[in-house]
């Protein structure tokens, strides 16, 4: 990827943390978690910071496509294991209740994730463990470096996966290989995980941003609309019957027909030489 651009309004509100990095460049938001010292893990001021980014690009019609990564050798370690250790010395009542504080965050955190209304593609540079692995499995598409791994640690702690990994990795695998992934705790390099289907593409290590920058591109060129009244319908499918998906549908595409992408694009195709092509 070349440089940000830069000079357009609404970067001007662009969110800034030392937590996380934000760049843009032809429509495509890079969300970069910057704590390589801790292997990306994720502490609060990563969270809130993941939370004001992911409002801003729903907000943001310049925004087209997400791209989340991490900088360094890891793409998120998942949960900060010095936080959790600082949590087994206080009350139980204090840690019951710091501990659903926190855990509202983060299903704040993963829904806005997986339900923002453009495409987002995880960029996985290095290892996604626990929360990490998680956040990778609620974006639309996962692309994994060379270097890449997976593993939902969760037990490994003695905790459960607690970010949608229960709800995403079901639906990638399926049921029964979720559960083995979930119930070993085992780390999955990327070879597996493209053969399983976890992931989508394995790119070179060095060539991973730009990869899944071209990826989100031709996301970006197409309607917005359409892909955001898609995702809205194709993310509840597995819990719809078959007429829900149709009566959903019809809905849509009444939104489409009004929209300005469907006029320019008849237009367009009606006044081409050549109308062999769609």
């Amino acid at each position: 990827m070349t440089n940000p651009i830069s000079g357009s309004d609404y970067l001007a509100d662009k969110p800034e943390s030392p937590a996380l990095t934000t760049t843009i460049e032809d429509g495509v938001a890079v969300l970069a978690i910057n704590r390589e010292d801790k292997r990306n893990a994720i502490n609060d001021e990563v969270r809130e910071a993941l939370i004001e980014a992911l409002d801003w690009a729903a907000d943001h019609r310049e925004v087209g496509a997400v791209v989340l990564t991490g900088v360094g050798k890891a793409f998120c370690a998942g949960g900060d294991i010095q936080g959790m250790k600082e949590r087994l010395s206080a009350p139980a009542g204090e840690i019951a209740i710091n501990g659903w504080q926190r855990q509202r965050r983060n299903n704040i955190l993963i829904t806005k994730l997986h339900g923002l209304s453009k495409p987002t593609i995880a960029a996985v540079n290095g290892a996604a463990a626990g929360l990490g692995c998680d956040m990778a499995m609620a974006c639309d598409f996962v692309i994994g470096s060379t270097k890449s791994s997976f593993i939902m640690s969760f037990v490994l702690r003695g905790l459960i996966p607690d970010g949608g990994g229960m709800y995403f990795l079901p639906r990638r695998v399926g049921l029964a290989r979720a559960k083995e992934i979930i119930f070993s705790g085992r780390r999955i390099d990327v070879k597996e995980a493209m053969a399983i289907g976890m992931i989508d593409e394995i790119a070179p290590h060095d060539a991973l941003l730009s990869t899944a920058a071209e990826y989100a591109k031709k996301m970006c060129e197409v309607s917005s609309a359409a892909i955001a009244l898609s995702k809205s319908i194709l993310d509840k499918s597995f819990e719809m019957s078959l007429e829900q998906v149709l009566a959903l549908g019809c809905q849509a595409q009444a939104i489409c027909y009004t929209g300005d992408d469907h006029h320019r694009s008849v237009e367009a195709f009606l006044n081409r030489d050549n109308n062999t092509e769609h």
